[in-house]
């Protein structure tokens, strides 16, 4: 009887599999299941970095990743201005990434329906992408109108309310780098805060973690860090606004479940076939 089932199973059309595989990915994405997240000590500290600050402070963003690098980082990005709007901040955005403009303002417009009374150029504004990775950084810190003259759509700066009074970094709460490389959350740490001394916390893919957790240290040259889709699932637990991070984590889970049973029905199988051919011989 046994023998039967695993020989039914060994026998399974590859097809269904993939259908298999496919619905265990895609039904978590339409619906949040919401599995538990374990918040770690390196999120917890980018969450109390975000709120403690007074409402009314200026805070910036950079985003330095682009759409390959899209899925891991932007839940992050919407999750922290999510964040920052709830506490009434004032959000500067730059990028050291050409397609960090694009990847800014796709965060906000995804983010903005909730908070309908934020406005652009009062309450956030994207000076944009500029060129020079540390250098940059470096010129920020000393004039912001040297490096983004005009925001990105050419309106010169000093005629956008949210800058009034923030000639450089000194009037910054913080500083959030969210990276895919360089120029990125590196150099924001050796400048940003080695520098100018400006409290900064960061989001990278999961691959760089690695690298970038020495910065996670007493000295607090990063703050705290989000890693990957994980660190943003951690991340909008904090916030308690379930978002496609939580979603992602959902479907990698069941997807790996179904794959792992797969796998033993295919180990069990193999070895009770190879029994039962060695009974028959």
């Amino acid at each position: 009887m046994i023998m039967k089932l695993f020989e039914k199973l060994l026998a399974i059309d590859r097809r269904i599999i993939f259908i298999l595989i496919f619905l265990s990915v895609a039904i978590p994405l339409l619906f949040v299941i919401g599995f538990k997240i374990e918040v770690t000590p390196e999120v917890e500290n980018v969450y109390e970095l975000v709120d403690s600050a007074p409402k009314g402070s200026h805070v910036l963003i950079s985003f330095d990743y682009g759409p390959s690098t899209k899925p891991e980082i932007q839940p992050m990005a919407e999750a922290l201005i999510r964040h920052c709007f709830r506490n009434d901040y004032k959000v500067i955005c730059t990028a050291l990434w050409p397609m960090g403009v694009q990847m800014c303002m796709e965060a906000i417009d995804e983010v903005s329906p909730d908070f309908p009374n934020k406005k652009y150029g009062i309450d956030f504004v994207n000076l944009g992408y500029k060129a020079g990775g540390l250098v940059t950084i470096n010129l920020m810190g000393r004039d912001f109108c040297s490096a983004f003259p005009t925001d990105a759509a050419n309106t010169p700066i000093d005629e956008l309310q949210i800058m009034d009074g923030i000639k450089n970094f000194k009037r910054l709460k913080f500083i959030i780098g969210l990276s895919a490389g360089a120029p990125g959350l590196k150099e924001w740490v050796q400048v940003g805060h080695d520098a100018y001394g400006i409290p900064l916390a960061g989001g990278s893919t999961a691959v760089q973690v690695p690298s970038l957790s020495p910065y996670v240290n007493a000295q607090k040259q990063l703050t705290g860090l989000l890693g990957g889709l994980k660190g943003a699932a951690e991340y909008e637990v904090l916030i308690n606004h379930p978002g496609s991070a939580t979603k992602g984590m959902d479907a990698q889970s069941i997807a790996h479940l179904v794959i792992i049973i797969f796998i033993i029905i295919g180990n069990i199988g193999y070895f009770v076939s190879k029994k039962n051919e060695k009974k028959i011989s």
